[in-house]
């Protein structure tokens, strides 16, 4: 009976630390992907209209933060973006947790969060931002610090 007892405890002992493991690791595991589950998506009531040079910022800062923001260092992945054009300036910041595992994760995460912001507030919002579970995106006309 003795032994029994003390196989029950060591079970309990080696199952401990697998069971924590489980909870602390969750579903974001080596291979996981990332959350898209927005928390907040805001937008910036002002649109800007045809023709105007901020659509041609706002597309260079996107792209730009989708190109550099996966492969910053590993974690977190973070970058800051301006547009290169003094005429109409466009400030874009995106930021995937320390939860996302790769940088091919990281930038689905963000392609989503920019999908939301032009799904809720439209593609010509002159800002916005997304906060998803495991990355975030937000981008403006003036400078910011996130």
């Amino acid at each position: 009976m003795a032994a029994s007892s003390r196989t029950a405890e060591l079970i309990h002992l080696l199952l401990l630390p697998v069971a924590l493991l489980l909870l602390f690791c969750g579903p974001h595991g080596a291979g996981a992907a990332p959350s898209t589950t927005p928390l907040s998506v805001l937008c910036n009531g002002d649109v800007y209209g045809a023709g105007d040079p901020f659509a041609a910022s706002l597309a260079y800062v996107l792209s730009d933060l989708l190109a550099r923001a996966p492969s910053s260092s590993p974690s977190p992945r973070d970058a800051y973006s301006i547009s290169p054009w003094p005429n109409a300036f466009a400030y874009g910041h995106a930021a995937c947790g320390a939860r996302v595992p790769t940088h091919a994760a990281c930038a689905a995460c963000l392609g989503s969060a920019i999908a939301q912001i032009n799904s809720s507030c439209g593609a010509a919002a002159v800002g916005a931002r997304a906060v998803l579970v495991d990355c975030r995106v937000r981008y403006e006309q003036y400078a910011f610090v996130d």
